[in-house]
């Protein structure tokens, strides 16, 4: 490790060889960094282009080592890893972009939400929920009031470790599907939103950020199905989304691309609802509409250099390309779709399609959102992923 390297020589570590990581790995390639990957996959999406892979699970303290004997600054491009492994390679002097003491924080959703809380950021009334009577406790009106959220403080996304309590009769159904009893649950009060929205915010070793614009997000059986840019909020709530997302980044004090999701209700008020310490997918629309895409703004934050530009240059629209089956993937319908210059596809080179599972993402940019929109569907209904029609 050598901290006086000029920034164009660090050698990047990434933790998380998967979709995020290859996009971070192209921005980084393109400037010249050299990259090592810490992933336990041989064939992950990232091995091709990765100077270096270590294969290795994310609880190997000894790969971590290793990564870090191979970096200058090492990032992450997920938080479900050993923060433990980072932390003492914090202590000896490594570089870890965003910081583990972040990382600790938001990986867990309780002491999340109490970080926000404590610094005057919105967020759902929440509670820890230490059993069934807890919950009940938690959904009498004057409390938090039903319906309400159950959510595992460790390790869900995708909608994973997340329950809908909406009466008390279904409060045990919910609880043990959890794990409780088992697992550390926290209750959280349920927001009837209008919209869910997402900004990426980027924070650099100096403290300079940019924000990116705004993006409107739907979701389908708990998985981003579709991002609209810029967002359909009213100008008040957009403005009371973007200090939000400044404030984040200032009590997180991070460093790198950050995601703050966020829910708008009908009267204009926001609430942050998940942080995310890198790039997020909700951010994808970026590589073609912003002049500077949230990876290569990211991976400038890590190795110090200042921001590229955030203006979106065109409304875009981007919708995620879900495997339908298990087996090998498959990429059709390619052709037909690109007949549309205004399309962009990426297919991530996973090696095996399952349900649900994310396999690439395609992007149209227009003249105008409804224009984009309509660009979008039509290659929704175009390109075909594991043989299987979307």
């Amino acid at each position: 490790m050598n901290k006086n390297r000029s920034a164009i020589e660090k050698r990047i570590g990434i933790v998380g060889g998967g979709q995020l990581g290859k996009m971070m790995i192209l921005e980084a390639k393109r400037l010249g960094f050299y990259v090592t990957t810490l992933d336990p996959a041989k064939d992950c999406p990232s091995h091709s282009i990765s100077d270096g892979l270590i294969i290795a699970e994310f609880d190997d303290s000894g790969a971590y080592i290793e990564l870090a004997e191979r970096s200058d600054v090492i990032t992450y491009e997920f938080e479900h890893i050993n923060s433990r492994a980072l932390e003492s390679l914090e202590r000896r002097g490594h570089t870890i972009y965003p910081s583990v003491t972040s990382l600790k924080v938001i990986q867990n959703k309780y002491t999340q939400n109490l970080k926000l809380s404590e610094n005057g950021v919105p967020v759902p009334r929440f509670a820890l929920a230490d059993g069934l009577e807890s919950i009940k406790k938690l959904g009498k009106k004057e409390n938090l009031g039903y319906p309400l959220m159950l959510k595992t403080t460790l390790g869900g996304y995708d909608g994973k470790g997340n329950a809908l309590v909406k009466s008390e009769s279904s409060a045990e159904e919910a609880f043990r599907s959890l794990g409780g009893g088992k697992t550390e649950i926290m209750a959280e009060e349920f927001i009837d939103f209008d919209k869910e929205i997402s900004i990426i915010a980027c924070r650099g070793v100096n403290g300079d950020r940019v924000i990116y614009p705004a993006a409107e997000n739907s979701h389908k059986d708990s998985i981003l199905d579709t991002t609209v840019v810029p967002a359909r909020i009213s100008p008040a709530a957009l403005e009371k989304a973007t200090i939000i997302a400044s404030r984040v980044m200032e009590v997180f004090e991070g460093v790198g691309a950050f995601c703050v999701e966020m829910f708008v209700t009908r009267s204009g008020e926001v609430y942050v609802n998940e942080v995310a310490p890198r790039p997020h997918n909700s951010g994808h629309y970026t590589i073609e509409a912003c002049f500077a895409n949230q990876f290569e703004n990211h991976i400038r934050a890590v190795t110090g250099l200042p921001f590229g530009c955030v203006r979106l240059l065109r409304p875009a629209v981007m919708i995620n390309l879900l495997g339908q089956s298990e087996g090998p993937p498959r990429l059709s319908g390619l052709e037909e779709t690109y007949l549309d210059p205004n399309v962009h596809i990426h297919f991530y080179g996973k090696s095996e399609s399952k349900p649900g599972r994310k396999m690439g993402h395609l992007t149209a940019v227009g003249d105008t959102v409804e224009d984009a929109l309509a660009r979008a569907e039509r290659a929704r209904k175009t390109v075909w992923v594991s043989g299987d029609f979307l």
